[in-house]
């Protein structure tokens, strides 16, 4: 629908929720398509990142993100087989988390 084109008097909004599924945001979702064969696609729907608006100004798509954080990611240094080594033998998981001190104005 575009936002040119009226609303319509039939449209009955009297029972709706304003923000019943705000909870879901930030979460993937699964979603089933059938198919008109009777197959079944399923799809994955990865939560969108919201960026802030003056963020916006400088990366106004998924690409020049993409961009900016594949040249950051290549001034990560990477470690050496040692400190591999070493962090495997220390912890239990295959997996080391780091965090990084974010903040989100809510």
């Amino acid at each position: 629908m575009s936002t040119d084109e009226p609303m319509h008097d039939h449209y009955d909004f009297s029972k709706g929720v304003q923000g019943k599924y705000r909870h879901l945001i930030g979460q993937s979702h699964t979603i089933k398509i059938r198919q008109p064969d009777g197959s079944v696609s399923v799809e994955v729907i990865q939560p969108a990142i919201e960026l802030d608006p003056e963020v916006r100004k400088y990366f106004p798509d998924s690409g020049a993100v993409n961009r900016a954080l594949r040249g950051l990611i290549a001034l990560i240094p990477k470690p050496s087989s040692d400190q591999l080594d070493a962090s495997e033998s220390s912890s239990p998981s295959k997996f080391k988390v780091i965090m990084f001190p974010f903040s989100k104005s809510v």
